[in-house]
């Protein structure tokens, strides 16, 4: 039995794609999983499986959202080691920032440096960003919502097809906690 944390993208964010945090626990449930539990409204649940990987179970949800709520939504799925590895990779002192001061967004596949060549970081600073396993560490001093760095990040022509999602420290580290158990 593994334990997940299901990152759905772009829900419940300016009345745009409701899903209440109770709709989604009971469609966990009702897809058979376990230990159904959500942080916040923004998106996140955990859960235990006893099979599939990160990207079946991440499909599955998917479709699962779209049947019941009838709007596709992208979902990322990771374990708890995973997101330890986040944590413990983080190139930021996270230890002494505010949880809005740092962000992690997460990709469906691994992103290299070329990807983000276009976007002039001495233009940004002192934002500044740096790369993990599949994951972009993004230091905002400001918070998120006063970031010109992450509206560049964010773009199409930056992201391409690659889905990214963006969580703020606080939240990185509660999902580490609770994928733990």
């Amino acid at each position: 039995m593994t334990t997940y944390s299901a990152l759905l993208r772009g829900i419940n964010v300016g009345g745009n794609k409701k899903v209440p945090m109770a709709d989604l626990r009971a469609l966990l449930t009702e897809s058979g999983y376990g230990g159904v539990r959500t942080y916040l409204q923004s998106g996140q649940a955990v859960f235990t499986a006893e099979r599939g990987d990160e990207e079946s179970l991440a499909a599955d949800l998917a479709a699962a959202v779209e049947k019941r709520f009838g709007f596709a939504v992208d979902v990322l799925v990771r374990d708890h080691a995973y997101l330890r590895a986040v944590r413990q990779g983080c190139p930021f002192p996270a230890d002494r920032l505010e949880g809005r001061q740092l962000h992690a967004t997460f990709f469906s596949a691994p992103v290299d440096e070329e990807r983000f060549a276009s976007v002039a970081r001495e233009r940004f600073l002192p934002e500044e960003f740096r790369l993990g396993d599949k994951v972009l560490y993004l230091y905002a001093p400001e918070g998120l919502g006063r970031s010109k760095l992450a509206v560049a990040l964010a773009s199409r022509r930056v992201v391409g097809d690659v889905v990214a999602t963006t969580r703020n420290w606080n939240t990185v580290r509660k999902l580490e906690e609770l994928t733990a158990a």
